[in-house]
């Protein structure tokens, strides 16, 4: 008899250790998967998942370390509209403002002045309807005397302007800028 509760108390030991390995393996399976399923939710919330995670949604910034594709890449899998200007052919305000007005297919009409230029940015965008964000880049700003320090600031506030516009309106607006 102490043979065959002896056997049975083996027999419950086994069971329970598998029991608990199933139990074990099922509870860190959830784990992994709630983390998982957190991780997802958190990047759906965020529109800067991935490779824009630690940049504010609405900011101008020098572009550093990041690279012209992979931001045209981000900006695609955000379903973002990624507008790209290179102006290194630039020398003046005048050409600045042309270059990046045929760059981001604007109407001629954009590129006279900073004043236009944030208007376009910001009311005529709002006016085509709901935009899902905008990633910029701004590559290649001259620094030349007819393009000084006082004209590249100008230049970017505008930027700064829109940003803050779009941040009203919970629209993400990211500009990547670098000079020559």
């Amino acid at each position: 008899m102490t043979e065959t509760l002896a056997t049975i108390v083996k027999i419950l030991i086994f069971n329970s250790r598998a029991i608990f390995d199933c139990f074990n393996t099922t509870v860190n399976i959830y784990m992994l998967s709630a983390h998982h399923q957190r991780d997802d939710e958190s990047q759906e919330h965020t529109t800067g998942g991935g490779l824009l995670r630690a940049v504010p949604v609405n900011v101008v910034q020098s572009i550093r370390a990041f690279r012209v594709t992979e931001l045209q890449s981000e900006a695609i899998r955000l379903g973002q509209h990624f507008l790209y200007a290179n102006c290194a052919q630039a020398l003046t305000r005048q050409q600045v403002l042309v270059s990046i007005a045929e760059s981001f297919q604007l109407p001629r009409q954009f590129g006279k002045n900073y004043d236009v230029l944030r208007d376009c940015l910001t009311h005529v965008f709002q006016k085509a309807g709901e935009q899902p964000g905008f990633l910029v880049v701004l590559e290649q700003l001259p620094n030349t005397q007819k393009f000084d320090k006082e004209a590249r600031e100008n230049l970017l506030d505008v930027f700064r302007d829109a940003a803050d516009f779009w941040a009203d309106k919970k629209v993400p607006f990211r500009v990547f800028f670098s000079f020559q």
